[in-house]
């Protein structure tokens, strides 16, 4: 009978014992190593602890000068990260940039605005109640992905604003042997604002090489009236071209509602293990003028698999008169989430802050 690996955690396996080694990276303990946590004297923390000295919370958190990166933890494999929480300002979900390398690569496997990454890109908190991702009272940010890596994970934010800000995050990992079969987690962030008439939002392009498929994440603002969601979600995979494999019914049937999430004439918002439309932003009649949604839709139990390539795109569309579609030109920006085999292609470009910024 093979050991178990301590991987895959759920309640089917929690009452196994395994050889995997539980550790920890957080500003009190920044190498993860066993016995060094809590032995900070220097910290964001140090003023309010100088009555009491080290071990009491003398570094919870650290701040990132503006235009810099901060290398949040360095891990020597093998392992996988099965947790990672953090909170940060709300200003700041746009500006830092959460970027993920695994083993010796020298472009991010995960490329996205911190926010977004956690489902929550407008800059207003809104709580997420779904498997892989929670978000709790008051920006608390979870991902519980499963994320292996054979040689090493490099975790890093990048403040891209001249802002200073303060970083709060703890992350646990356990070291143990990786499967040859488990792929590297990956996620990517897009924009378009607008999205051009008659085209499309391409929430993800150009992977290349064997993995899956397994969440998508929109922050949705409708530029327009009426109701702004008939645009179908389409998976172009293993060489399709002018059609797709996959093709939905509609934007609220992909993220699982129905009917415009229309009850009683209000938008009704939800947030469930594996799909959401957790979050209904309205105008005020004064500064806010559009309405903005964020939804999610966790491809756990589905994975959408490919063993060439993947593109991945969304339909604006709306009516017009006489029964009509009408193409919209609403602001959306994405984040796809998968696991693939490396090496995987390069991210497009992070775009600078003024074109990140929520406006």
């Amino acid at each position: 009978m093979n050991q178990f690996n301590g991987l895959g955690m759920g309640l089917g396996n929690l009452a196994r014992v395994s050889n995997a080694l539980t550790r920890s990276i957080s500003p009190e303990n920044f190498t993860g190593e066993k016995g060094k946590g809590a032995m900070a004297t220097e910290g964001t923390g140090a003023p309010a602890a100088r009555d009491l000295g080290v071990g009491w919370k003398v570094s919870p958190s650290v701040k990132i000068e503006g235009n810099t990166e901060f290398t949040m933890a360095e891990m020597d494999g093998p392992g996988v990260i099965q947790n990672i929480w953090l909170t940060c300002s709300d200003q700041a979900v746009r500006s830092l940039i959460f970027k993920i390398y695994w083993d010796d690569e020298t472009d991010p496997s995960v490329y996205v605005p911190v926010g977004d990454f956690f489902c929550n890109g407008w800059g207003e908190r809104a709580l997420v109640n779904a498997l892989p991702i929670a978000v709790n009272p008051a920006g608390g940010f979870n991902s519980y992905w499963e994320m292996p890596f054979r040689k090493k994970a490099r975790i890093v934010m990048d403040n891209i604003s001249h802002e200073p800000t303060q970083l709060y995050y703890q992350i646990n990992y356990t070291l143990t042997e990786v499967p040859d079969d488990m792929a590297y987690f990956h996620a990517q962030w897009r924009r378009s604002n607008p999205v051009p008439y008659k085209d499309v939002h391409t929430i993800v392009d150009g992977i290349k090489g064997k993995g899956h498929y397994v969440g998508t994440y929109l922050a949705w603002q409708v530029n327009s009236n009426n109701w702004w969601g008939e645009g179908e979600l389409k998976f172009f995979m293993d060489g399709d071209k002018e059609y797709p494999t996959i093709c939905g019914t509609g934007t609220e049937d992909y993220f699982g509602g129905a009917w415009n999430w229309d009850m009683n004439g209000q938008y009704v918002t939800y947030s469930t293990a594996f799909l959401g439309m957790h979050q209904a932003i309205k105008p005020d009649g004064l500064y806010k003028a559009n309405q903005r949604f964020g939804m999610y839709r966790f491809h756990v139990m589905d994975p959408i698999r490919f063993n060439e390539d993947l593109k991945v795109t969304v339909q604006a569309l709306g009516w017009r008169s006489h029964g009509r579609y009408l193409p919209l030109q609403d602001d959306i920006a994405s984040v796809a989430y998968w696991y693939q085999l490396e090496p995987h292609s390069a991210h497009p470009a992070m775009p600078g802050i003024d074109e990140l910024e929520i406006i």
